[in-house]
């Protein structure tokens, strides 16, 4: 499969946002992407590192005017596009949502994100209402995309169960950078574990992942931070964790990656982990902690 993966800057006008990221989807599927992943958010500036009622203002509902612009793009360039939008569904109920188009413009499936952080310069709490789709592959005419947003990305749970149920390639649009009160060993830290997570995901589960990061600095609109330096560094792994593409940490980058997913046949062949696992010994992941028992006298 030919993977299109776009990483870019974001300014605060949603029309030149959209009309930037058409005019690189158009020029991937010129090179022949079949598929073309967006990062987090991509229509505006990460506005969650403020809590700002006025924000609530990019939510759009799905389908709504956002979707049409994206199903037009999908239809136009013939690929499956798989876009990251600020959902409204319900007045006061909105989710960060990422939804899939088909080649034909279609919807194909979303994924509501499930794991919500709030940490400083990324109060999504605020804005989004945790998922309530699960975790399940979204059935498309190249395969089965497993996909995930940003801060799923950390968690192996999710990426297992995606793999238990066919998907073919894990996905995760993301909105991550530095915080520039961080030791600039902090920050190298943070960006390899962000790295070593995702590529364990392909390894544990045999399957190629696309990581598709912001880049370039994004001011803090109250001035409490020096904002964020999103780090880009998007990538595209193989079934073993090998790095088949990582893009400039700086610059804006469009590229399209060659991914074969025949392999995860033979890789879990030679790794059958999903043949080992011992399904009648996990039933405490389900707890949120496990506490020691309690010595009897």
């Amino acid at each position: 499969m030919k993977i299109g993966l776009i990483q870019q800057t974001c300014n605060d006008s949603i029309t030149h946002n959209r009309q930037k990221l058409a005019e690189s989807i158009k020029v991937l599927a010129g090179k022949g992407a079949q598929l073309v992943c967006l990062q987090e958010l991509h229509d505006s500036q990460y506005f969650c590192q403020t809590e700002d009622t006025d924000c609530f203002r990019y939510a759009q509902p799905i389908p709504g005017k956002a979707t049409d612009f994206y199903s037009k793009v999908a239809r136009e360039n013939g690929v499956v596009l798989v876009t990251s939008l600020f959902e409204r569904r319900a007045a006061g109920l909105y989710h960060n949502t990422a939804v899939v188009f088909e080649q034909d413009g279609s919807i194909a499936g979303i994924h509501r994100k499930m794991h919500i952080p709030d940490d400083p310069a990324y109060y999504e709490k605020f804005y989004f209402t945790p998922g309530d789709l699960g975790f399940h592959p979204i059935q498309t005419s190249l395969g089965k995309l497993g996909l995930q947003v940003c801060w799923d990305q950390w968690y192996p749970e999710g990426a297992r169960l995606m793999a238990l149920q066919g998907a073919d390639i894990l996905i995760y649009p993301t909105a991550i950078g530095y915080e520039s009160s961080d030791t600039k060993e902090e920050q190298q830290r943070q960006r390899d574990a962000w790295m070593t997570i995702q590529r364990s995901h392909a390894i544990a589960n045999g399957l190629p992942v696309v990581a598709v990061n912001r880049v370039g600095l994004e001011p803090d609109p109250s001035g409490q931070t020096g904002g964020i330096q999103f780090w880009g560094s998007s990538f595209v792994a193989g079934q073993q964790g090998e790095l088949l593409f990582e893009a400039s940490q700086t610059e804006e980058v469009a590229a399209v990656v060659d991914v074969d997913l025949h392999r995860t046949e033979s890789v879990r062949q030679w790794w059958p982990f999903l043949r080992d696992r011992r399904i009648d010994a996990y039933q405490d992941l389900t707890c949120r902690f496990i506490d020691a028992p309690t010595p009897s006298n």
